[in-house]
Parts: C-alpha cells; structure tokens; sequence
C-alpha cells in the first residue's frame, strides 16, 4: 500500500513539473523513456533469473492452476473490450492496450506513449495503478465473496511482487506458488500484448 502510494505520489509530482515546466522541454522530449524502458526490461530479467527457487517451485503447481493467468489475460481483455463500447472516442484497440498491462503500470504505460501518445499512456499509467491499489486494498473482500484466487486475479501482474503479501495474509501461505506463477506468465505476456494492441 505504501509502495503505491509512493508511486502516485511521483506522479502527481511530476505532473506538476510539466504544467510548470520546472524541467527543461529537451529532457522530456529525448529518448529518456526508451532506454528507462530498456533498464527496467534488463531489470525484470534479472529479477526472474536470479530466483531459481521460483523456477523449482512452479514444478509442484496443480496442473488445473496454471489456466488462472490465462483466465485473468482472458477476462481482462473482455472487459476491456465491453468497455471501450461505451468510449466512442476510443477504438477497442486502444481499451484492451490499456488492459494488457495487468497491473504493470511502469512497463505499459511507457510502451503506450511511445506508441499512441502521451494522454493514452496517461491513462494506461492510472488505470493500472488503480489495479494495484484496488488489489491491495480490497483483497479481503475479493477472498470473502468471489474465493481465494480472487484476489490474485485482480492483482494481474503485480502478484508476484507488490500484491503478494497481501495475497498471502488473506488467500493463505499454500497460494503463495500459484500467486508467484500467476504473476511471472501475465508480466511476460504485458509488452507482447501492449505492442500487439497498440500497433492495430
């Protein structure tokens, strides 16, 4: 929660930086994203190769488990589909880019400025953001009314990092693993996903 809240906080920060214009045009109209984006790709691998315990423990996962993060990709992009019926000044295309960052607000939202603009990667950034937030704040009752997979769901992208210990205080230590899976496939599906929708 505080993560996220830390998150937000930069945002609003550097939104008034540029209302302001408190940092030179140059600097935000160089290729600063790209290589912030290419550090935190290298990043990212780095994360998953350095955790062999990860890899080992994706072998004990019940077999029926391993359609949830297809099932999340699945449903998110639906919505996101059912979604964009009511945004007439938005394409579908454009409604399930912003979907398919699942929760991955920094990877997405760079991804989607680069290729739509500015306002889309926006709003691809507070969209999922409020993913992540709603994830944390809300897991408790994700898990009393909709079950223990619930919660990781919601979280998309972000359980296996920022939303697992919450995952793991209200959905239980034994969903730890499905948690972590979950949260590998739906980060690795974000920039094929984000790029595949943006370029329609």
């Amino acid at each position: 929660m505080k993560g996220s809240l830390i998150i937000v906080a930069f945002f609003v920060v550097g939104t008034l930086c540029g209302i302001y214009q408190l940092i030179p045009y140059d600097l935000t109209d160089s290729k600063l994203s790209y290589y912030a984006l290419c550090a935190l790709m290298f990043s990212v691998g780095v994360g998953i190769g350095n955790d062999p315990q990860t890899l080992r423990n994706f072998r004990s996962l019940n077999p029926r488990l391993l359609f949830l993060p297809i099932v999340t990709i699945l449903g998110t992009l639906a919505g996101c589909a059912v979604v964009s019926l009511f945004l007439s000044h938005r394409s579908v295309a454009d409604c399930m880019a912003v979907g398919s960052g699942f929760g991955y607000y920094s990877l997405s939202s760079i991804f989607i400025t680069q290729y739509k603009g500015a306002e889309l990667g926006t709003i691809a950034l507070l969209s999922n953001i409020s993913r992540e937030i709603i994830t944390l704040l809300f897991a408790p009752v994700l898990v009393r009314f909709f079950g223990k997979l619930a919660p990781i769901s919601a979280g998309g992208a972000t359980t296996m990092d920022t939303t697992l210990p919450i995952i793991t205080q209200y959905s239980g230590q034994n969903f730890v693993v499905v948690s972590i899976f979950h949260g590998f496939v739906v980060d690795f599906s974000v920039p094929f996903l984000v790029t595949l929708f943006c370029s329609i």
